[in-house]
């Protein structure tokens, strides 16, 4: 699939409908894409390249934009093999074609193959810095420093000209270039939290850069073009996710169970909660749901509840793998609550206590609530005051 995205720059992507495991961690039922550009000028840029998975149909792609003509310049902004599989075979079809990357990038290229070379053996890198320029001719390109969004070589470009924003992983999304094309936020949130949210830090000082710059349009490796209304909400968006912000007010509720007994306690949890005014509740079943969902939900609500079988004196796995993954996504600045359940030996609620109170300014909300198999009329008061004192 190839389209113009503005008079000189053209759309060179591969959507992959059938890469279902992305990362070979995170389900993607819709396929991902592969976002590449190319900005036809007096010189021509080609803007990444591609998966492995897709690297002969991003070549057509390429040739069919080119017309024959010879590109100059490959900008590599992320060497993340999704978008540079290409690299050592686009310098062989081109041989006068030069690399263009920043310091740290050149030093992590060999680590994926040889460095290219021209056929005199001279090398073809060209490493840029913050606010380095590289002009093409009517088009001149600004390059913008992005370490650790979400790799420490990562750079973003700015066509003034164009008002373009080619933003890396920045604002990508998961799914085909054109999956929920009304709905970006839904995808995009989980892709954000699960690939980018341990680096909210970085993520905000890239957004204060962006801020100086007069964007039309944000062109990400992953997911649609972003402009009017759409790009202003992921903007917005991406301000309250890299600040650990709260997004939804509302109430997660993330269940571990063994034989459904908690699972079920959970589910009136939910009607609890609603009955005393909670307007959102969302839940996960982390034996059945996805993780990466879990993972979106109990960023973007203030407050959580985890509620767990006990196992072999700790926890269910289930949710000793949930709150590991929140634990390394820097989950922090949220109120939680603790349910655990334990026939003879309570001791989730002992495994999840620290494993929360380690993360950055998490609340354990009391009381913590203990149920003994299935749920009794007793356990019901004591999670009516688990649950109004989550609404305080």
């Amino acid at each position: 699939m190839t389209k113009n995205i503005t008079a000189d720059i053209r759309y060179i992507g591969v959507d992959d409908p059938e890469q279902h495991l992305f990362e070979s961690q995170y389900h993607t039922p819709e396929g991902m894409c592969y976002n590449s550009y190319v900005i036809l000028d007096d010189k021509v840029a080609i803007m990444d390249t591609s998966d492995s998975r897709t690297l002969e149909a991003w070549k057509a792609n390429l040739a069919e934009a080119l017309a024959g003509r010879q590109p100059d310049y490959l900008i590599v902004q992320h060497l993340e093999p999704d978008h540079a599989s290409g690299i050592a075979e686009v310098c062989a079809l081109y041989p006068t074609l030069q690399i263009v990357c920043s310091a740290k990038a050149l030093q992590m290229i060999p680590q994926y193959g040889p460095l290219p070379t021209s056929p005199k053996g001279e090398e073809r890198v060209l490493t840029v810095k913050e606010g380095d320029t590289l002009s093409l001719g009517r088009h001149t390109l600004q390059f913008i420093m992005a370490p650790m969004v979400h790799w420490p070589e990562v750079m973003v470009t700015y066509d003034a000209t164009d008002k373009v924003l080619f933003s890396a992983d920045g604002f990508g999304k998961f799914g085909v270039y054109d999956a929920d094309a009304d709905d970006w936020a839904c995808e995009a949130r989980r892709y954000y939290f699960n690939i980018c949210g341990k680096y909210g830090t970085p993520v905000s000082t890239l957004l204060k850069k962006a801020a100086a710059l007069d964007i039309q349009q944000i062109l990400p490796l992953h997911g649609p073009v972003l402009e009017g209304e759409k790009l202003a909400e992921a903007l917005r968006l991406y301000t309250i996710w890299s600040a650990y912000d709260v997004e939804t007010e509302g109430v997660f509720i993330a269940h571990a169970s063994i034989h459904g007994n908690t699972a079920a306690a959970a589910e009136r949890l939910v009607e609890i909660l609603k009955a005393k005014g909670c307007q959102k509740v969302a839940i996960n079943d982390l034996c059945r749901d996805d993780l990466g969902e879990a993972i979106e939900d109990a960023f973007r609500y203030g407050k959580m509840i985890c509620m767990a079988s006990s196992y072999d004196a700790g926890v269910f796995p289930p949710m000793y793998d949930f709150l590991h993954h929140l634990d390394i996504k820097a989950y922090q600045r949220r109120r939680v609550g603790l349910v655990e359940n334990g026939s003879w030996a309570p001791s989730a609620a002992k495994t999840m206590r620290p494993m929360l109170e380690g993360m950055k300014q998490v609340e354990i909300v009391e009381p913590v609530v203990t149920l003994r198999g299935k749920m009794k009329d007793e356990d019901l008061a004591q999670l009516e005051v688990l649950a109004e004192a989550m609404m305080n």
